[in-house]
């Protein structure tokens, strides 16, 4: 009797796995199932470009002995001035809209510190936007900027290549927003510019010069006397 006994309570203790997904396999092979449904982070093509191309080819430009040496793209800041929000307030919504359609991401709205008088403008009143990006964000807006955006500009003969500011920073001027895709032409009530300022680790205006370049920023050719 005892005997019995022992091998009901052995038989209780064993789980019932009957009916269940994945009764009866091993752990590994649970794991591997697992390891099926992860979604593998996609690197950005502008990120992967600057990795196998950009680096290798500053480093020979500038002999630069380690890789950690040269010189990389931190951030894009891009800031919107809306002058003529002083009389319509209201103009600044669209604004917001469009360009977080064009970035992707959340802007934040720029309001004024000081009140002037000769400009009718208040403490607080709301005169603009900015907005900044970083890594894969920071790599895909560049990418279209380069790619897309710039190349439909009208009468467009490149950019200039003197808005450094000596620390290895450069300001791109955008006249109008209506260039970059993400924007439908048919429902802009105002077109308004932009300033785009790319924030690099260069040490000198030559290094972020070629570091734009080498990404394909179509800087003005210099004529040969």
């Amino acid at each position: 009797m005892a005997k019995t006994e022992k091998k009901v309570e052995k038989e209780a203790k064993q789980p019932d796995t009957k009916g269940k997904k994945g009764a009866g396999k091993k752990p590994e092979a649970k794991a591997k199932e697992k390891e099926v449904f992860v979604e593998e982070k996609v690197p950005v093509r502008m990120q992967e470009f600057y990795r196998k191309e950009v680096v290798p080819e500053l480093s020979k430009l500038f002999s630069y002995k380690n890789a950690l040496e040269v010189p990389m793209l931190e951030k894009i800041c891009i800031n919107i001035g809306v002058g003529a929000a002083t009389q319509d307030p209201k103009l600044i919504d669209p604004i917001v809209k469009d360009l977080e359609n064009i970035v992707g991401q959340k802007v934040v709205v720029t309001k004024a510190k000081k009140s002037v008088s000769n400009f009718k403008l208040r403490e607080g009143m709301k005169i603009g936007c900015k907005v900044t990006l970083r890594k894969a964000r920071m790599y895909e807006f560049l990418d279209r900027l380069i790619n897309v955006s710039i190349p439909r500009i009208r009468d467009f003969r490149g950019v200039p290549d003197k808005a450094f500011d000596g620390r290895g920073n450069y300001t791109l001027g955008v006249k109008e927003h209506a260039i970059f895709p993400e924007v439908n032409i048919d429902n802009v009530t105002r077109l308004f510019g932009m300033d785009i300022t790319f924030v690099t680790s260069a040490k000198t205006d030559d290094e972020a010069r070629e570091l734009l370049r080498a990404f394909g920023m179509p800087f003005i050719k210099k004529q040969a006397v």
